[in-house]
């Protein structure tokens, strides 16, 4: 496994290097160095003098991706790609345009988002799962076709609407939780209620009929049958038999999704004003700044990198049968 491990970690190098190419590449395609220096100057009464004493401070003076009159190895080095990028290899992701530090404001940024995110996560997993094998329990039945016509109904709403929906009628006519903000400690509690139950509820239609469609494939494979023959309930057939053998397809897609809740949730947090990872990123895409766009990006590409290996090992733990070479 160790070997497996290291193979799949040296792949990881030229994807992220492919990544960290295309982000900026694509960044730069939008945005010039110079509409970067007078977004953050302020268009109006801005002098080249200014913009070029700000891209001289912050390294956005020398060419893109290709030094031409430099020699040797320094056409790649002295370049904006190669100084920016480059040294988040080594976890320096330097400074944003503002002057803040990019490590601390997502180490700060960490917890808000996790405190959303991982209720909504496990709370929305087990829902779906539950949801699904009730589902698959009272199966060709009205219960079940209500049900997925139920959850056919909820994946066809915007995600949009849950979070203005429930803002609007939780926390403006019921006025059982603040409509947005954020504190720290248990106060905290009051003002995350409401994006962890929009949350689950604005995944549970497409995540339980998913997991329905997974738990009825099952339910026809022989040693269900044998189990039957046995004369083993139907619900111990469900809960004991069927879901564990389900495993391996629920992990492909619940183990890939974990490292990725540390980056928050962009719609999410904006709306409820939660100082996140995910408000972050939306700040610094409205502010053109890229130098905190690549680091949100790299970390989001290094985390999914982890996630898919976090997902093969995690099959061998639930199917014995399962070998990594």
């Amino acid at each position: 496994m160790l070997a497996y491990i290291i193979r799949r970690l040296s792949y990881a190098v030229p994807i992220l290097l492919g990544v960290n190419l295309i982000t900026f590449v694509l960044f730069f395609v939008v945005n010039s160095p110079d509409d970067m220096a007078r977004m953050q100057l302020g268009i109006k009464r801005v002098t080249p003098e200014a913009i070029q004493k700000w891209k001289a401070e912050r390294g956005y003076d020398q060419p893109l991706i290709w030094n031409a009159a430099a020699t040797g190895t320094s056409h790649l080095t002295k370049t904006v790609f190669f100084n920016k990028s480059m040294r988040m290899f080594a976890g320096d992701f330097g400074r944003a345009d503002d002057g803040r530090d990019i490590a601390s404001e997502i180490k700060n940024r960490a917890g808000p988002s996790l405190a959303i995110a991982l209720p909504t996560f496990i709370l929305g997993l087990g829902v779906a799962i539950a949801f699904a094998l009730l589902l698959v329990f009272f199966r060709a039945t009205r219960l079940d076709f209500f049900g997925v016509v139920l959850c056919v109904a909820m994946m066809s709403v915007s995600g949009l609407f849950y979070i203005i929906g429930g803002q609007w009628l939780v926390a403006k006519v019921w006025h059982w939780v603040p409509i947005s903000g954020y504190a720290t400690g248990l106060t905290a509690a009051k003002f995350l209620v409401l994006p962890v139950l929009i949350g689950v509820i604005a995944g549970l239609g497409a995540s339980a009929r998913w997991y329905r469609t997974i738990f009825l494939e099952e339910i026809t494979r022989d040693y269900v049958r044998t189990a039957r023959a046995k004369g083993v309930s139907e619900s111990a057939v469900l809960f004991r038999h069927v879901l564990r053998n389900a495993m391996i397809p629920i992990l492909t897609g619940v183990v890939a999704v974990i490292p990725t809740l540390f980056m928050g949730s962009l719609l999410t947090e904006s709306f409820f004003g939660i100082p996140g990872l995910g408000s972050y990123t939306i700040e610094a895409i409205n502010a053109q700044d890229f130098a905190v766009v690549r680091a949100m990006v790299f970390i989001g590409s290094v985390l999914y990198i982890l996630g898919l290996l976090a997902t093969d090992i995690s099959y061998t733990l639930a199917d014995p049968r399962v070998s990594l070479q």
